[in-house]
């Protein structure tokens, strides 16, 4: 349980996620989660990391029940620090990125898929941000690099989620699998941009973050501050409160 590191074959770093039961992170899963990516991409060894789930589905998220039982705001400040640090270090990662997406991938999930510079996924992948459901704001930034302007501002608006096929048709994902092939299709791709040479992908990463026309971290650090004006003026609280109540866990578990 946590975050661990393996190194299956030459190359390659497998780093996952595991928390129990929905990987919806705490405060120390998302700063572990970043420096686990961060010394795999400064591994001289390692020329791809694929960034991967265990359980029931990729990342559901900050963990609610932290923030909703922490006193003031150093919950939600962690979280928002946390998913800040662990999405740069997926952006920022000197080598290239592979997400293995399965299952529900939500909220903080989008986050590290939407900063990953390849997504695979599996058949039964959902994307989405429930963040006005959960009192929150946030993600958009990564959403916008998986779906066109108009469908991700409808689908914020709305909380709605979008499949993988859905996602595999606007080009933002490189494979769909059925779920038994996601490790393997996922360390395929890697495996096949490992076999280039390590310092012309370490160039080219920089020179594709270079060029990119958003700059990720300076938009997403923007939208967390309008979380926080939610929390301070007490609407955050009531979402939360209320997603809680209703069994929000429960009815993540059973979507998976």
């Amino acid at each position: 349980m946590g975050i661990s590191t393996a190194r299956p074959e030459p190359g390659v770093a497998i780093v996952t996620m595991d928390f129990p039961p929905v990987n919806a992170l705490p405060v120390h899963g998302w700063h572990a989660l970043a420096r686990a990516v961060a010394e795999a991409g400064t591994d001289p060894g390692v020329r791809c990391v694929v960034l991967a789930a265990a359980g029931r589905g990729f990342n559901a998220g900050v963990d609610l029940k932290e923030i909703q039982h922490s006193p003031g705001h150093r919950a939600l400040l962690g979280a928002n620090q946390g998913c800040a640090e662990a999405f740069s270090a997926v952006y920022d990662c000197p080598v290239p990125v592979v997400a293995a997406v399965h299952g529900f991938c939500l909220g903080g999930g989008v986050g590290l898929a939407g900063t990953a510079d390849a997504v695979v996924a599996s058949e039964d992948a959902v994307f989405g941000l429930p963040e006005l459901d959960r009192g929150a704001l946030g993600a958009a930034t990564h959403l916008a690099r998986l779906v066109p302007q108009h469908l991700m501002r409808t689908l914020y608006f709305t909380s709605r989620t979008v499949t993988a096929r859905e996602l595999y048709g606007h080009g933002s994902v490189w494979r769909v699998v059925p779920r038994p092939g996601l490790a393997e299709a996922a360390r395929a791709l890697a495996r096949e941009i490992a076999a280039k040479d390590g310092v012309l992908l370490r160039l080219a990463k920089a020179a594709l973050n270079g060029i990119d026309p958003v700059d990720v971290r300076r938009a997403y650090r923007y939208e967390q501050g309008f979380t926080y004006e939610a929390a301070v003026a007490g609407v955050a609280e009531r979402h939360r409160a209320a997603f809680l109540a209703g069994g929000g866990r429960r009815r993540e578990e059973e979507r998976s």
